[in-house]
């Protein structure tokens, strides 16, 4: 019996920054069984038009939204601030519709729904995972990323001190408040190279780019690797 129909739904950055991400969710959903769609008429959330106040521009980009992923049995969204967009703001803008009610972060989407916890990942490395502030704060994942972290077969998984701090991205936050986004992300940044991990995870491409790009101009050694290329990853990747 085939798996339900998903609707990948990339999101700005990784579409246009971080492809990779994107290609592993798709390999990822297939290898458990799921058939995957891309609607290439998808666009952007419009999180940044309404987290600046634009509410008009928002407005018509989640009604694309709706209109794109009618019809899916489920949309599968590789971000935690995205997701959180479309579940909790879209209603508020055009009402609740179907699409809004299915669409998930990929690991509320694996744990809940696909009910799967070991996706038959290998990724032999010292890893810490960061927990974005919308996907803890907003949609509630709790220890859904961990607990498939945890079954990823040669995975080292170290805690990260402070985790729920948040890293001082905050879309255009870290435009308009450089300096506290700065000295927030310092604290993000001692706290990783405190674990001593060679990747760190999380399930926004944004705050890694965030975190990552200061890692990588401390040349710490870390890498930013999102959840899903890890979760996407086996033996035969190696």
């Amino acid at each position: 019996m085939s798996g339900p129909r998903v609707a990948l739904f990339a999101t700005c950055i990784t579409d246009t920054m971080y492809p990779e991400t994107a290609k592993a969710v798709v390999r990822l959903l297939e290898r458990l069984g799921c058939s995957v769609d891309f609607p290439l008429e998808q666009t952007c959330c419009g999180q940044m038009h309404y987290n600046t106040g634009y509410y008009d521009h928002a407005r018509p980009l989640a009604r694309g939204y709706a209109d794109t992923f009618a019809g899916y049995d489920h949309v599968v969204v590789p971000s935690g601030s995205c997701a959180g967009m479309v579940r909790e703001i879209h209603p508020d803008l055009v009402g609740t519709s179907p699409p809004v009610e299915r669409t998930y972060e990929l690991s509320e989407f694996l744990v809940d729904v696909l009910g799967v916890t070991d996706v038959g990942a290998y990724f032999p490395h010292r890893v810490t995972y960061h927990p974005t502030c919308h996907s803890l704060r907003m949609l509630g994942v709790g220890d859904r990323p961990l607990t498939l972290l945890r079954a990823v077969r040669g995975l080292d998984l170290v805690e990260l001190p402070q985790a729920d701090q948040c890293c001082g991205f905050g879309g255009t936050f870290a435009l308009k408040n450089a300096e506290t986004s700065t000295a927030m992300l310092a604290d993000k940044m001692h706290c990783v190279r405190d674990t001593g991990a060679q990747v760190l995870t999380a399930g926004d491409n944004s705050c890694l780019m965030h975190i990552g790009g200061g890692l990588s101009r401390l040349r710490a050694g870390v890498r930013s690797v999102h959840l899903a290329e890890i979760l996407a990853s086996t033996q035969e990747d190696t």
